[in-house]
């Protein structure tokens, strides 16, 4: 299925090293086109191995290609991403990290993540009713005894969340309590996240549909300048999973895995987390109670009225989330400006 879509997916890296990590990923991405954001100095080099098709952005670039807008990009955190989703024009969007790399299953066979997700995003989500048999579409596998038939047609899916082996993502309390953990264990299973539910979402293996939920993809104002970071994945997962509740869409979570090869500095990531960890007390129960009026029938219209209300309501927690709030405005402006319609000229467009 990859290959046949390879026209209709881009890959975005965040980055601030040369990107010898793609050789491992080499039979699975060449096929594809990169977006790579070059995060820190822009005058560094970024070395790309050969034979790869991509496009290459540092942050002038980024000042240049919006001006006034660039202000909403996230510069020294993994936010900067987000910028590769606005430029792209694919449907369909793969983001990892550059410490990731291809994790074998339990047989040895190496894991195509890519195509995987592919296959999550092309398939169903069951948002509505839980099936215990987990992703009913898999081959070998159905709906189980009792599941209404009016529901077995599901929804679209939005997003597919992978997973990691090795190194898991967690906080910096946990890293500094558990050094040694690793991930071993490969659960061979996709489920819909039900309507309604939260979940903490990684951006080191992430895939979505640009068509359906790019506009709400936004990884916020992070990183230098702000007082907060690593939040930047979690905040896109509940504002897009809040959206997806609310136009009708599902978000997939399990495989594909693949390999986390280092874990981040822990102090260093207290410092960044230090605000959110008490700031997500907030956070959380803000998207647990958002309702979002029906007027709104895109991600567009959903994510300023998210914007609204989270400066209403998390603006008194503390000034930065009223300066978040305006970001996600001038995103959507941003976005708006990338993704305008066809003019029509003449009868055609």
């Amino acid at each position: 299925m990859a290959r046949t879509l390879n026209g209709e997916v881009d890959i975005v890296i965040p980055t601030i090293r040369s990107l010898n990590f793609l050789e491992d990923w080499r039979p699975f991405f060449e096929p594809y086109h990169l977006i790579i954001i070059q995060d820190g100095d822009p005058t560094k080099e970024i070395k790309v191995p050969e034979g790869f098709d991509y496009e290459l952005y540092n942050r002038n670039d980024i000042n240049r290609i919006l001006g006034p807008k660039a202000n909403c990009i996230s510069f020294k955190d993994g936010a900067c991403r987000c910028f590769g989703f606005l430029v792209s024009k694919k449907k369909f969007i793969y983001t990892i990290d550059d410490d990731c790399f291809v994790a074998k299953d339990p047989s040895g066979k190496e894991i195509d993540a890519l195509a995987k997700h592919l296959e999550n995003l092309t398939k169903p989500s069951t948002p509505y009713y839980f099936n215990t048999l987990y992703d009913p579409y898999r081959e070998g596998a159905d709906f189980v005894r009792g599941y209404p038939f009016s529901l077995r047609a599901g929804v679209p899916t939005a997003v597919s969340h992978g997973l990691w082996l090795n190194i898991p993502d967690y906080d910096a309390p946990t890293q500094l309590v558990k050094p040694l953990d690793r991930n071993t264990r490969y659960v061979h299973a996709v489920l819909t996240i039900p309507k309604g539910t939260l979940y903490p979402m990684c951006a080191m293996n992430l895939a979505f549909n640009r068509e359906l939920i790019g506009a709400a993809m936004y990884f916020g104002i992070m990183g230098d300048g702000q007082p907060l970071g690593r939040y930047d994945d979690m905040w896109a997962g509940w504002c897009t999973k809040v959206v997806c509740d609310h136009l009708g869409y599902g978000v997939k979570t399990g495989l594909p895995y693949l390999w986390h090869s280092k874990a981040s500095n822990p102090f260093v990531n207290l410092k960044k987390e230090y605000n959110g960890l008490f700031w997500q007390e907030e956070m959380i129960p803000f998207f647990q109670s958002v309702i979002l009026p029906k007027k709104c029938t895109n991600a567009q219209e959903c994510y300023l009225e998210l914007a609204k209300q989270a400066k209403e309501k998390l603006g008194p927690v503390d000034p930065y989330f009223n300066n978040l709030a305006d970001a996600m405005v001038t995103w959507i402006e941003a976005w708006e400006e990338f993704n305008a319609p066809a003019k029509v000229k003449n009868g055609t467009a």
